[in-house]
Parts: structure tokens; sequence; C-alpha cells
């Protein structure tokens, strides 16, 4: 799915949200602090900010929602360069043979 398709589908789902919590665009646009052009921009999913996202959705009371976006990371990658740093140090040091020079 493309990025436009995306932001239709999300759209379509606050505008589901806010339906069924029986609330007008204006309302959300006023408990979100958002402007009703803002909110009817994303609900139509033609370009909305990170702001107005995060906003309206706190407003809808689903900010789970945001955490499904950007996943804890795994690991740390701090940690995985000290164990590679520490690996390096357990191995001998390559031996480098050098060339005689060859006079010309």
């Amino acid at each position: 799915m493309d990025s436009d398709g995306l932001e239709r589908d999300l759209g379509a789902n606050v505008r589901a949200v806010r339906v069924s919590q029986r609330k007008t665009q204006a309302e959300l646009a006023a408990a979100a602090n958002v402007s009703l052009g803002a909110l009817k921009h994303l609900e139509q999913g033609a370009g909305a900010n990170i702001t107005t996202l995060v906003r309206v959705v706190a407003a809808l009371g689903k900010s789970s929602w945001l955490g499904t976006l950007a996943p804890q990371p795994t690991f740390n990658p701090l940690e995985v360069l000290e164990a590679r740093q520490k690996e390096a140090r357990k191995r001998p040091p390559q031996r480098v043979r050098r060339r005689a020079q060859v006079p010309q």
C-alpha cells in the first residue's frame, strides 16, 4: 500500500472513532487544539502533520495507537558495538607481511 492509501485509511479510522464517540469535527478540533481545517485534512487523508495526528489521537483517547507506530527497539546499538570491540580485542592481531622494495 502506498503512503496516500495509508493516509486515507488512517483518516477513515480517526473519523470512525470520532463518529462512534458522537463528536462533531468542531468539537474534536477544539478538544485537540487544532484547526477545523487541519482535522478535515486528517480525516480525508489529504495530508496532515504529525502534531495534528498526535493531538487528535490523544483527544480521542487512542494514544495507544501511537505506540504501534514506533515500537521500542529490541536491542541497544551501543551494546552491539561494545560486544564487537570486545571480540576484536580477544583475537590476536593479524600479521602484515611487507614486501621488499625493489630498487629502480
